[in-house]
């Protein structure tokens, strides 16, 4: 049988799609469940976790995470400092058209991520390497503008693969260099993944075939695992995360490290103001963005969402965003809005804690006098509309780029390319500065200092606001062995290990 969107609506089960195989028939074959078909399959873009996580399964960048969060190589074998910049040794690796990865190919990708017209979510760290060079086809010195201490994370990003310079494009057609080649894809219903049979690492990947299947509705995510159906889903809804953990059957890997936020457009309006932007960040109750979005698996936020855990983190400066929507309103006043004004709050409703967050925001924004009006289209809509800046102010949710509080640069700095991650317009000197300089030391203390820096101005300035920090859940069939959550900000890099999965 053809899997079609029109079999699954009609409820004919994943497995019957599949030639009729029983949930526990064949142990090579993976059934996941994607939360959202990807908006675009563009290799260095950031458009959601479900399209990171494809882009994981078939390219594949410098380097990548282990199950436990630490660095590990991938078409670098081991990687150094090397005076104003870094050096990377490649490992024997081919891509997908056959041909060898080369320091030349290295050198192609960062140039097309960081060329003017380029639409990369890292091409204004791309713009931070000044040179490329390419001693031998295994060695790739990058030199770059200062000394960037995390610069190895940024080639560890799912938006970060190297691509063949051979590709018919450079969108959906780039040729990567991961564990699995795309065997089909019907637009909107999913992807049949299979092993690439010169992927570098021997015995890898493990399955025969890593059937992904969209499952927008999610609730119809969770009855399919529970049917059998699926053997793994991501996003978890919140509601379900204690049902699902309590299922003899079932298994669920969790961690806390995504966050909601809001950001602002401020070119013009009302945001473009700090005091309105701080005035909104006080109004938001933040506990009943847990309850009403995350159904209590979530955790206030208040600042920047640097946890006690981080050797960064700063208890003074971790709740500079208290509930008090009086000084909301002194601070509308003082911005000379204080008979209030109307705005249109750009969320999605495809993802309903999107929707359930934005809900929260209007209520506590009506309250102190802004007259907050709700735009939802779907997901594809919302990203372009958001990577774009055309909203007045908006929901968002994602991560940290990865462990260092540098990876929230890409968040808190509106200095760098429009993305829908950040505010538009959202040029705060001062922040672009010290965020400069952190990347760039390697004394510890001293990035401790700087960093504390960075939390007063975020509060002060409010270059987004963050509102909680959520739980984020895998659930899966309890054969399934190898698929690993990663820690914290990690999680949505978690489609690192689909390649060591199996099923028992």
């Amino acid at each position: 049988m053809h899997l079609t969107r029109r079999a699954l609506l009609a409820g004919v089960p994943l497995a019957a799609c599949l030639g009729g195989r029983t949930a526990f028939a064949d142990a090579s074959v993976l059934r996941y469940g994607l939360e959202l078909y990807p908006p675009s399959f563009a290799p260095w873009q950031q458009t959601g976790t479900s399209a990171a996580t494809v882009n994981i399964c078939h390219r594949r960048g410098l380097l990548s995470y282990t199950p436990d969060g630490k660095l590990r190589g991938e078409l670098a074998e081991h990687w150094e400092p090397d005076g104003t910049g870094w050096r990377f040794h490649l490992r024997e690796a081919y891509f997908h058209n056959g041909k060898r990865v080369t320091a030349a190919d290295v050198k192609w990708t960062i140039q097309q991520m960081a060329a003017a017209n380029s639409t990369a979510y890292l091409r204004s760290s791309m713009q931070e390497i000044t040179s490329v060079e390419t001693p031998d086809d295994a060695t790739v010195r990058l030199i770059t503008r200062e000394p960037i201490s995390p610069l190895p994370y940024w080639f560890a990003m799912p938006q970060a693969p190297i691509i063949s310079p051979d590709s018919p494009d450079t969108a959906a057609g780039a040729i990567g260099a991961g564990p699995f080649v795309i065997a089909s894809n019907e637009r909107g219903v999913g992807l049949r993944l299979t092993p690439f049979d010169k992927f570098y690492r021997p015995g890898i990947p493990k399955l025969k075939t890593l059937q992904m299947t969209v499952y927008a509705d999610e609730n119809l995510r969770v009855s399919a695992l529970q049917a059998g159906d699926l053997d793994l889903i991501e996003y978890v809804p919140w509601q379900s995360i204690d049902s699902l953990a309590a299922d003899p059957n079932l298994k669920l890997d969790s961690t806390d490290g995504p966050f909601m936020y809001l950001i602002f457009n401020a070119r013009t309006g009302p945001f473009k103001d700090a005091r309105v932007r701080q005035a909104v960040a006080f109004a938001v109750r933040r506990e009943d963005v847990v309850k009403a979005a995350f159904y209590g698996h979530a955790t206030p936020v208040g600042g920047m969402p640097i946890t006690p855990d981080s050797p960064f983190y700063d208890a003074r400066l971790a709740n500079g965003w208290t509930y008090d929507p009086a000084r909301a309103r002194k601070l509308l006043a003082e911005a000379g809005l204080g008979g209030g004004f109307s705005c249109t709050l750009l969320s999605n409703i495809t993802n309903g804690m999107h929707k359930s967050t934005a809900e929260v925001v209007q209520q506590d924004l009506g309250a102190i006098g802004i007259d907050v009006k709700l735009s939802l289209p779907d997901w594809a809509n919302f990203v372009t509309l958001a990577n774009r800046g055309q909203y007045e102010i908006a929901v968002n949710g994602t991560t940290s780029d990865n462990s260092d509080p540098d990876g929230l640069s890409s968040i808190i700095d509106g200095s760098l390319s429009p993305s829908m991650a950040r505010s538009a317009g959202m040029n705060i000197p001062e922040l672009t500065r010290l965020l400069a300089a952190g990347r760039s030391e390697f004394d510890a203390g001293k990035r401790r200092a700087i960093y504390g820096q960075v939390q007063q101005i975020v509060l002060d300035e409010v270059p987004v606001c963050f509102l909680v920090l959520r739980t984020q859940a895998y659930a899966m069939r309890k054969a399934v062995m190898g698929f690993h959550d990663l820690p914290g900000q990690l999680t949505f890099f978690s489609g690192y290990t689909l390649e060591d999965t199996s099923l028992t």
